[in-house]
């Protein structure tokens, strides 16, 4: 069996005649159309009511027609009423047949509810029906409507543009106050780096920085402290190898080439680097107790940062004739034997207390 469906997502029918929705039945249907193209003539609605009745007249088979209706200005509750509306009018088709259905609509807001629809009932074609000289026009303005509406493609699209617009005023205002060029090499610049940071992500890294952050300081986490005091020993670190650089390089009578410029740097930050490691470390180790989280193998992390440092150490150390092969030696083994011996004793200790846990 066909079923002609007539989709009212807006519910002008019940709202402009005060009729009871879903309407079942060819009369029953007429009647209805006749009734809101009195109440109101223009309503689009009208012609997709007339069009079910014609595609009923039209087509060679058991038909049956009916008109579903939404909820005005509420897309979600709108749906789920359609939804309700057309479980009602299957339940009331005497037919032991497949019931098929068309569609029939009077633009593309309407069409968003054909997942519901299709959740329901097989749907063998969509018919849209709106006056000629307004289809256009209508699905136009729907589909502004539709990108006005998403955040993420409003922050797209009328951020660079609204900067466009700011251009030619505050160029305006820029000459008026003797500051010619100025203001447009401002805004053209911000615009720029606007649409840098949306063509590599970073506008996304940031609000995912943002809303962590937030999280952060009302969930009391420990790791937005120490990534802060990390920070701050990164910083340091970076002054602290630059000065080490600068000193060898006045103590060399040579100038120093690549390798020894690599250590330099490297012997003078890399103990501040394994301070921010480590309070970076320890920080997500007690957010991670705190939360119930906590594995035995998190402490691996500032024993690494712990061995890497001291191998960098005797490393960069040895290059700048700091250090003796005996003591880069030293560090080199004395690093191995604290990652190795960290991993096997925190793997020991993690799988018995899994051990005690399901003994328990």
């Amino acid at each position: 069996m066909l079923l002609v469906l007539c989709i009212d997502l807006d519910d002008d029918l019940g709202r402009k005649t005060g009729m009871e929705t879903p309407v079942i039945g060819r009369d029953e249907v007429r009647k209805a159309a006749v009734a809101l193209a009195i109440a109101d003539p223009e309503d689009s609605d009208v012609n997709v009511l007339f069009e079910g009745l014609h595609l009923a007249e039209t087509l060679d088979e058991a038909v049956e027609v009916a008109a579903v209706t939404g909820i005005d200005g509420r897309d979600v509750e709108a749906n789920r009423k359609v939804g309700e509306e057309i479980d009602r009018v299957l339940a009331g088709l005497d037919t032991g047949e497949d019931v098929r259905a068309i569609v029939v609509t009077d633009g593309a807001q309407d069409e968003s509810v054909l997942p519901v629809i299709r959740s329901r009932v097989k749907i063998d074609g969509v018919r849209r029906v709106v006056v000629r000289q307004a289809q256009d026009l209508e699905s136009m303005y729907y589909t502004i409507k539709q990108v006005l509406d998403d955040p993420e493609t409003r922050g797209t699209l009328l951020v660079p543009l609204g900067i466009l617009l700011l251009i030619y005023p505050l160029t305006i205002l820029a000459n008026l106050l003797g500051l010619p060029g100025t203001v447009f090499g401002f805004a053209s610049g911000l615009l720029g780096l606007y649409l840098l940071a949306r063509g590599f992500g970073v506008m996304e890294w940031v609000d995912q920085t943002v809303e962590r952050i937030r999280t952060g300081l009302y969930t009391g986490r420990v790791t937005l402290i120490t990534s802060l005091v990390a920070a701050a020993l990164l910083v340091i670190g970076g002054v602290s190898g630059v000065q080490t650089l600068e000193a060898t390089q006045d103590a060399a009578t040579d100038p120093l080439g690549a390798v020894e410029i690599v250590a330099a740097l490297l012997f003078g930050s890399i103990q501040w680097f394994a301070a921010a490691g480590i309070m970076s470390s320890l920080g997500r180790v007690t957010d991670e107790y705190l939360a119930g989280n906590f594995r035995w193998r998190y402490l691996n992390a500032p024993f690494y940062v712990v061995a890497i440092a001291a191998v960098l150490n005797g490393v960069s150390g040895f290059f700048l004739g700091e250090a003796s092969l005996e003591f880069l030696a030293f560090m080199l083994t004395g690093g191995t034997l604290l990652g190795v011996g960290s991993t096997l004793s925190l793997a020991i200790a993690e799988s018995r207390a899994q051990q005690q846990a399901e003994a328990a």
